[in-house]
Parts: C-alpha cells; structure tokens; sequence
C-alpha cells in the first residue's frame, strides 16, 4: 500500500490591514544574471514577482520554477534558448504553489518535473490553489484563467535527489517545514548557489510562515545550513545575495517571534497587541528601500504573529 506524506496546509487566515504580495505575471520580464558559467539566475523586473533560474550542464539544462501561468512558462523557455543551446530536459519546483508550478503545464514531456514527495502531495485541489492566490493578482484575476491543468511532478524525493546534467550536477534538498511542508532546495555545489524558493532568501527580508511553526521552520534551517556550503542564495520572490548574514538573521528573526508570541500569549495579550509590540529582530531591510516595500515587509510580519499565534493555540489544544 502506498500512502501519501501528510501535508501541513497553508493557513487562510489574514490579519487586519494585510498586503498580498503583487504575484501577477502583466509586465514581468526576467533577467538573467550569471553566477557562474553556465549558472543563471532568472530575476524578475519587478520585485516580489518570481524569479526563476537556469542551470546547464554539457548534456541538458534545468529550469528552477514555472511561473503562475503556462505564458510564463513559454517565457522562462525562450530566456533559456537565449542563454544555451543545450535542451531545457528537467524541471525543479521548489514549492507547490501555484505562482511556482502553473506554468508546469508549459513544459513538453520531453521535460521532467522534480520536487520532493511532500509538494507533489500538496498538489490536489487547483480551484483551491487559484483561489488563494488571486489576492496577488492585484485585480488581474483574468490571467489565471489560462491555468486549466496542474501537472505534478513526475518523480519526486523525501529528503535528496541529484539531477545529472553532464558534467555538471544539480542537488535537491528537503530539510523540512519551512514557509510549506514541501520547500526544496536546488543546489549547484561547484558553483554553491542555492535557489532557496519562499524557503529563505538574503538578509533584511521577512519569510511568510504560512504553516505558522517557527520551532520546525528554525530545525529545517540549521538542517540545511549544517549540510549545504552555500555562498548565494536565489529567492523565489525579492533580491539574490549572500547566504549570511541572511541565514542567521532569519534564525534570530524566528526564534524571537517563536518567544515574543509564546511569552505574550501566556500572559493573556491580544494579538492584536502583539502586531505593534513584538519587533522584527535580526531582519535589517538594505538603505533605500521604498516605503511601500518596508510596508509589505511589515505586512508579512504581522502575518506570521498571527500564524505562530493560531499555531501555538492548535498545540496548545493537542
């Protein structure tokens, strides 16, 4: 008998005043920015929207992500045919979300998707998908209409997979609960890139805990740091940079929201109190960002009070 990993499904619940992140794929371009030869990060024009990346070996080439829809698809394929002549042969989705997997249905069956067993369970209700991400089509709600297909990946892994490009080897890691239940990892390790997905990015941005457990979240991070020597990670959503300070400052970050909500929470607080007391230490957002970005970071945080605080009630009553 075969059983299905269990899913830890994203929390629905928003706080007051909430800023979905602008996901809609109306005006996005991505631009390659080599990491090493035959390394490429896909970096989106418009931050948050997704970026993407591209790895080739002397064999194949791998693609990181999808993009929200199956037109996003076609354009990551057509900034790789610029990039290499090498054919796009695999396919890694680092989450199961739709912004990261819609564009799936692009890819031919020449192409192979990987992601780890956890993802590919996730991936069971497309009208519930597309529901919970139409808040971040800022109005273009249209667009989702060309996704009609979800296709899963077509072999997955628990903890480790290796993608044999030819001379060259991708690996795909799961550590654990992160942002969702499934984050993969894709490293390259000659060249120690990591495309990290809505797992982990740079210093001085936010993640969203969406599945609300900081203490399994801190494990899979020191999990992934205490394995891969990553010099640069490549985000789903904001800016590419150095593994640290960023890994450290989201260990902090975490274990500080993990205290700040149990302490509060134990002390009878409101979370409504918790948004305007509890800060974001160890997240040091660069000079000069826009204040509608500092805003949207802000946003996520409040978020994850709200979901570390329904997280604690759920163990709470267990």
């Amino acid at each position: 008998m075969i059983c299905e990993p269990p899913v830890i499904h994203e929390m629905s619940e928003r706080p007051p005043g909430y800023i979905a992140p602008n996901l809609s794929p109306l005006g996005l371009e991505l631009h390659p920015h080599q990491l090493d030869e035959g390394v490429y990060a896909l970096m989106a024009n418009e931050v948050p929207k997704d970026n993407n990346g591209l790895v080739v070996g002397d064999r194949a080439a791998l693609v990181i992500d999808s993009g929200v829809t199956p037109g996003v698809g076609r354009h990551i394929q057509e900034v790789a045919a610029r990039l290499t002549d090498k054919p796009v042969r695999y396919l890694a989705n680092t989450t199961y979300h739709g912004d990261h997997t819609f564009g799936n249905t692009a890819f031919g069956p020449e192409v192979t998707v990987f992601s780890s067993r956890v993802n590919k369970a996730a991936m069971a209700d497309l009208d519930a998908e597309k529901r919970i991400r139409v808040d971040s089509m800022y109005g273009d709600d249209a667009v989702l209409d060309e996704v009609v297909t979800w296709r899963k990946p077509d072999v997955v892994f628990d903890r480790f997979g290796e993608i044999d490009l030819g001379g060259r080897v991708a690996q795909l890691w799961h550590f654990g609960p992160g942002n969702g239940s499934g984050d993969t990892i894709v490293y390259v390790p000659d060249a120690k890139v990591a495309w990290t997905g809505n797992f982990i990015g740079p210093a001085g941005i936010p993640p969203m805990m969406l599945i609300g457990d900081p203490s399994s979240y801190t494990r899979s991070i020191r999990a992934m740091r205490a394995t891969l020597d990553i010099d640069t990670f490549v985000p789903g959503h904001g800016f590419a940079g150095p593994a640290e300070p960023g890994t450290s400052g989201l260990l902090t970050y975490l274990e500080h929201v993990a205290a700040s909500v149990s302490r509060r929470k134990e002390a009878g607080e409101s979370v409504t109190a918790m948004y305007e007391e509890i800060t974001m230490r160890g997240i040091e957002p660069p000079p000069g960002v826009p204040e509608g970005f500092m805003a949207l970071l802000r946003s996520f945080h409040r978020l994850n009070i709200l979901l570390t605080y329904r997280w604690m009630e759920g163990v709470d009553a267990a």
